[in-house]
């Protein structure tokens, strides 16, 4: 599929599972919250300042109005459904089934089936992962440059391997290396140790880890967890036995459960910040949703705002400007909607009843601004990105901050 998409996955994947644990966690105001603020933080405060750094630069108007149209058309139907208090296990599976139609219609055009034009989707991949490996070697040359900056200085260094070096440990005992140059006989034994374990605790909520199973002795039950890790063990003992050379090429089943446990690491750390979120909301007195407008949505949001403007500064301002629009309708519509499918699914045949708060309307309101000035005003340039809508965009951002703190101070 087009560079576009690409970007909107690499961009939103941390923030769908976020997404998706604040709304199973009892928190679907902090989420939404979360999810309508960070979208307008880069619908408007990082396509400003793609506009300010970069403008005035053309974009190609099909793609453009596509992601705009698709964007806006998802936030009111959002919405719509918001206004009416409760949402349906249909219209759950309805936000996430209009992504899939959306991601199969940038493919179609990719394909150039409308207009006779034809882009190869291949050479745009390329080119992305090309890019991909440029700005890695740049960032991992900053790093290596704080390192040795780290290192002179002394104290730094050593503070920084305090939490350094387990979490490296922690992350290496339970996510394999697919790359053979990286293969550790001990490690990957690890692996098979302990990865069960933990695909077990992330389901603790359908079955608990200390249900009680027979198993070997007749009449006695132990707990699941413990059977599990004693398989495990005992297929991590085989494998560090038989298994000696390293693999000559990658093994699909080991990039698999690489895959599945890094996602199971980020849902588990995003589900630990919500709790930390509501914890410090308590303490404070402060608003599910003005945590989920603030501190949520600008850890949400950081990543996009580095990636779409290094894109820029590589040349590329049409398509960082196209993953502005794209990533966060990824997060709404896959995140939020993942989200609401699962809490809609629990209360069918009845409706999910979501909890009204001015401040989520302030939002909604806030980013539809953003999403149809910029499709009026680009418009009217003939498709080209004038500076002055850079700075009107950022101030529009500190309006909406300004306005949402405003409205957490005299209300509850």
């Amino acid at each position: 599929m087009g560079a576009v998409t690409l970007l909107a996955l690499g961009n939103g994947a941390p923030d769908v599972f976020a997404s998706v644990a604040a709304v199973r966690g009892g928190h679907a105001r902090t989420g939404l919250g979360a999810i309508l603020s960070a979208g307008t933080f880069v619908s408007a405060f990082v396509v400003g300042f793609v506009a300010i750094y970069a403008a005035p630069f053309a974009v190609d108007p099909a793609p453009f109005i596509r992601d705009v149209f698709f964007y806006l058309t998802a936030a009111l139907s959002l919405f719509y459904v918001y206004l009416s208090a409760e949402i349906f296990l249909w219209q759950a599976i309805a936000f996430v089934g209009f992504y899939v139609f959306f991601v199969a219609f940038v493919f179609w055009m990719d394909l150039g089936v409308e207009g006779g034009r034809k882009k190869d989707v291949f050479e745009l991949v390329e080119s992305r992962k090309d890019y991909e490996v440029l700005e890695y070697g740049q960032r991992m040359g900053r790093v290596e440059g704080e390192k040795s900056i780290a290192g002179k200085s002394g104290i730094f260094g050593k503070i920084s391997k305090v939490w350094e070096v387990p979490v490296s440990t922690l992350l290496k005992l339970t996510i394999p290396q697919a790359t053979p140059s990286k293969w550790s006989r001990f490690y990957l034994s690890a692996n098979i140790a302990l990865c069960p374990l933990a695909l077990l605790y992330s389901f603790n909520s359908i079955i608990p880890m200390n249900h009680k199973i027979a198993f070997l002795v007749p009449y006695t039950h132990f707990p699941l967890w413990l059977v599990v890790l004693l398989a495990s063990i005992s297929l991590a003992l085989v494998h560090y036995i038989v298994e000696t050379e390293p693999p000559e090429t990658e093994q699909m089943p080991v990039v698999v459960i690489a895959f599945v446990m890094s996602v199971f690491w980020i849902s588990t750390v995003a589900g630990e910040l919500l709790n930390c979120l509501a914890v410090v909301g308590t303490i404070l007195d402060l608003p599910p949703a003005l945590l989920g407008l603030t501190v949520l949505a600008w850890g949400n949001s950081i990543g996009d705002l580095v990636a779409d403007v290094a894109v820029a500064k590589a040349g590329q301002p049409a398509m960082a400007m196209a993953g502005c629009f794209a990533g966060p309708m990824f997060n709404m519509l896959v995140g939020l909607g993942t989200g609401l499918v699962f809490q809609t699914a629990d209360a069918y045949p009845l409706a999910y009843k979501l909890q009204f708060h001015i401040s989520i309307v302030v939002a909604f309101v806030f980013l539809l601004l953003s999403l149809m000035g910029s499709l009026f005003v680009v418009t009217l340039f003939k498709f080209r990105v004038p500076r002055f809508w850079g700075f009107c965009l950022v101030g529009l951002y500190i309006l909406f901050t300004a306005v949402s703190l405003l409205i957490a101070k005299f209300s509850r």
